[in-house]
């Protein structure tokens, strides 16, 4: 059986440093199972389809509150915060219900449905999902050199340059995180996130 709380949608709550030790760890989990609101037994079969979109949805605008990215990549105060998805029409609609009268920082939550060949500019958040690999690599090739979180639902993507991917463990949705392509493209990470990832990765793809 699958149970989310939805509670943190409206309390995000302020990013602290990190705890050490047995609090750390603590904080780990705390943080992890207050952000998928999952408990399950065995989440390949009970967070298909639907509900496993809407994890994911959760995810991808949970990201966003612990993320940092450079000055400039807004181009108002009150800009919205945009969040992209490509070749997942059905996760990009889940999305919008999700953020429906939410905000991130005191930011607008924006979802847009992108195209192969749009331009990314604009965005802070792209989600890759199930395209053509010559559109996948022209997708990241052009979100290199710009402030864009890009997230990915595929080992092969993520070997590409992705800098979050979603992996099933635990039996549970979980997250890796590269560290490389995040600096690269100027981007801060908390280490509150780092520390409910799967597995953080330091080096090169």
């Amino acid at each position: 059986m699958v149970i989310l709380n939805w509670t943190w949608w409206r309390h995000p709550g302020p990013l602290r440093r990190p705890a050490r030790g047995a609090a750390c760890r603590s904080l780990r989990w705390g943080w992890l199972l207050l952000l998928l609101g999952v408990l399950c037994a065995d989440a390949r079969s009970q967070v298909p389809g639907e509900l496993e979109r809407q994890v994911k949805a959760g995810y991808l605008y949970k990201f966003a509150g612990y993320v940092e990215w450079p000055d400039g990549s807004f181009a108002r105060p009150d800009s919205p915060l945009v969040i992209g998805v490509a070749g997942a029409d059905a996760l990009a609609e889940q999305l919008e219900q999700s953020v429906a009268g939410h905000s991130v920082n005191g930011r607008a939550v924006q979802v847009k449905k992108v195209r192969r060949g749009e331009a990314l500019a604009g965005l802070h958040v792209l989600y890759l999902g199930a395209l053509e690999k010559t559109a996948l690599q022209e997708m990241l090739a052009a979100s290199r050199g710009l402030a864009l979180l890009t997230v990915s639902d595929s080992d092969e993507v993520y070997a590409m340059g992705s800098m979050i991917n979603f992996v099933m463990a635990e039996d549970k949705v979980r997250f890796d995180v590269a560290l490389k392509p995040v600096a690269q493209a100027h981007i801060r990470i908390s280490a509150r996130m780092l520390l409910a990832a799967y597995r953080v990765q330091t080096g090169g793809a």
